[in-house]
């Protein structure tokens, strides 16, 4: 080998091994979390109940690491994503029941982030909230079928950087960290409904199906793209750089998406909340209701935060969906993809997309929207969460790689929560 080849092949070895580089599917989902619904969840905690809320966001981040790594390793191992494991290794069906669900989920939380992103924007500049929906939810079908898997990864890894304005809009504000640091490490239990509501909320907007979905599927996708890159299950001397890779990756993104919420969270405690405004039904309100008490620099960049995360989201969702379908039909499936050969694929993100959009022209509430996608994913999740944990101690699925003790407790640990958030959504619905 020259001496040139040598060097470059180091220089390559170095950009593998950097941090960036092991950030990625972990990230993204991550980043993905924290969209415009996710934004009025936490927005509506801090604003109701101040800082007494701050403690769930560290109680939520290692069930999320937990649950998201055994997505991840999953589809890394198996080289399938989860709707795939499940047609291969259980009833059909649970496989369609659940897909389906998953798919109306996601294309009403399509809708409802579409309709926020078109509100912060009119908010900014002013115009059509009718126009944007459209302009945003094309340009977010275009951006998956036209550019590349490398070209759209890099896209949304910038894109996470938009989350970044909420923690900007913390250094535009005056804090009291004595009750901060209270309402972060001291859990304040209220039996009242509406803090109880507000806690499955804000565990329902973390700890969602599509993210399960996504996470995995992204993995099976790195090993479509890069040739070198196979399922473990049939090349273990992979293992080792690919879990570690997967651990940092999603120990990253998962803290990534927890801070900002937190932070979303602590913004709305210290100007909201602290000014008598306790009712928020969306993320554009909170943007509008910050105007006034925080100025327009923290109106500015929270508005343009819900943009970011919704470019982000959005597709996401849709991807989600589009892989968790492509896997059922055992259709072509990939980013990668040209739009020919990937008609259905691309389809299933379009219609997806275009629907959610259509859900903008109608009387539907989007209050009302976030609200039943938030019950489908609770209820679906607990089933989702059940059959994972099974896979990850499969060795059909996992070979040796099936999850160890400590994993383990993590993902029931995390099914166990969410089973109750739903049960406990279920009976303030009821009652």
């Amino acid at each position: 080998m020259s001496t040139n080849a040598a060097t470059a092949s180091r220089r390559k070895a170095a950009r593998d091994d950097s941090l960036v580089a092991k950030l990625g599917p972990g990230l993204i989902t991550g980043a993905a979390d924290d969209d415009p619904s996710g934004i009025a969840a936490y927005a509506q905690g801090g604003a109701q109940f101040g800082y007494s809320l701050l403690w769930t966001l560290f109680l939520t981040y290692p069930l999320m690491v937990g649950i998201q790594i055994i997505s991840a390793r999953i589809g890394r191992v198996s080289g399938l994503g989860l709707a795939g494991n499940i047609r291969r290794h259980y009833p059909a069906w649970m496989l369609y029941g659940l897909v389906s669900l998953l798919v109306v989920a996601n294309t009403i939380n399509i809708g409802a982030d579409l309709r926020a992103m078109a509100d912060a924007t009119a908010l900014i500049v002013g115009g059509s909230r009718h126009f944007y929906m459209v302009a945003f939810g094309l340009f977010c079908v275009l951006l998956q079928v036209f550019f590349s898997y490398a070209r759209y990864v890099r896209v949304l890894k910038w894109l996470t950087l938009s989350l970044f304005a909420y923690v900007g809009v913390v250094f535009a504000i005056e804090l009291p960290w004595l009750d901060v640091v209270k309402g972060a490490f001291i859990p304040s239990l209220r039996m009242s409904a509406g803090y109880m509501t507000a806690v499955v909320a804000i565990l329902g907007t973390t700890i969602s199906p599509y993210l399960f979905f996504w996470q995995a599927s992204q993995e099976c996708e790195e090993l479509r793209t890069v040739k070198a890159d196979k399922p473990l299950h049939d090349h273990p001397e992979q293992a080792a750089r690919q879990l570690a890779r997967i651990r940092i990756d999603t120990y990253i993104g998962m803290g990534f998406s927890n801070l900002i919420a937190f932070f979303i969270m602590l913004t709305a405690a210290a100007t909201l909340h602290a000014h008598g405004v306790t009712d928020i039904e969306s993320s554009a309100q909170a943007a509008e209701a910050l105007r006034p008490v925080a100025g327009d620099f923290a109106f500015l960049l929270f508005s343009m935060g819900i943009v970011g995360t919704g470019l982000l989201a959005v597709p996401v969702l849709a991807g989600s969906a589009a892989f968790a379908v492509a896997e059922t039909f055992r259709w072509r499936q990939g980013l990668n993809l040209t739009p020919l050969r990937g008609v259905r694929f691309y389809g299933v993100i379009a219609v997806a997309t275009l629907l959610g959009v259509g859900l903008g022209f109608t009387r539907l509430d989007p209050i009302k929207a976030l609200f039943y996608a938030a019950v489908v994913n609770g209820v679906i999740s607990v089933p989702i969460m059940a059959v994972m944990m099974r896979m990850a101690s499969n060795p059909d699925i996992m070979g040796k790689f099936v999850v160890k003790r400590r994993l383990r407790i993590l993902g029931w640990a995390a099914t166990g929560v969410m089973a109750i958030a739903v049960a406990a959504m279920l009976v303030e619905t009821i009652a």
